[in-house]
């Protein structure tokens, strides 16, 4: 058995999307919108944001957390996997990227389903902790300011339930993270939080080799 994974070829990646991607033309829309930003590669991959709503429905979610929303791509995707009494609450800054994902989520019908919070990351988990919150989430997406994922990690564990998930994005950031020269803050953030994760009893946890590395955490009871 290899001990290594080739990098994924352009044709394998198009075989891979061809025979596994069931996007809704609500999706496929917003991709296509996406993509014709300058901050493009921002946007989760089409095949990661089918995978996180397959996270949904495994677990049986019904209450999310996404920290970082862009044009809100991983969002329609969790919340059209959540049950008609679920909820999603995620948060961004940028209201430019978020009407984008408003107007998709209106056209999926999936906008009732969804609470926006503009506004740092930060502040957000720091509220819904006040607001007594800690344990009530099922699964967690961390995909906001890379420099704070340390934090956003421990509010995640405040916040997901025994048993619930949270989902860490970026965590090869575009294999800078084997640089140990390379010392910018958000590099040194995600290497210092992998480590960490690895070494924390509190979870069990896959690292995903999927599009630029998805760690997986389960929070144990």
């Amino acid at each position: 058995m290899p001990d290594h994974m080739p990098p994924i070829s352009e044709h394998l990646l198009a075989y891979l999307r061809k025979t596994s991607l069931r996007e809704t033309e609500v999706q496929m829309q917003l991709r296509k919108a996406t993509d014709a930003l300058p901050e493009s590669g921002w946007e989760v991959a089409p095949e990661q944001a089918q995978f996180l709503a397959l996270l949904v429905q495994a677990i049986g979610a019904k209450l999310i957390l996404e920290l970082g929303t862009f044009t809100g791509h991983s969002a329609l995707a969790m919340a059209s996997a959540l049950p008609p009494n679920g909820k999603l609450v995620t948060c961004d800054m940028e209201i430019s990227y978020t009407n984008i994902a408003e107007a998709h989520w209106r056209k999926a019908n999936v906008w009732d389903k969804i609470e926006l919070r503009l506004g740092p990351a930060l502040g957000t988990v720091a509220n819904l902790i006040d607001e007594g919150m800690e344990n009530g989430f099922d699964l967690a997406f961390i995909d906001a300011n890379k420099k704070d994922y340390d934090a956003y990690y421990e509010s995640a564990l405040k916040l997901v339930r025994p048993g619930g998930l949270i989902a860490i994005d970026n965590v090869f950031w575009d294999g800078r993270v084997l640089n140990k020269a390379d010392t910018e803050k958000s590099t040194t953030a995600i290497r210092a939080l992998n480590s960490k994760i690895h070494k924390d009893e509190r979870v069990s946890l896959s690292m995903l080799p999927m599009n630029d590395g998805l760690t997986v955490a389960w929070k144990r009871p």
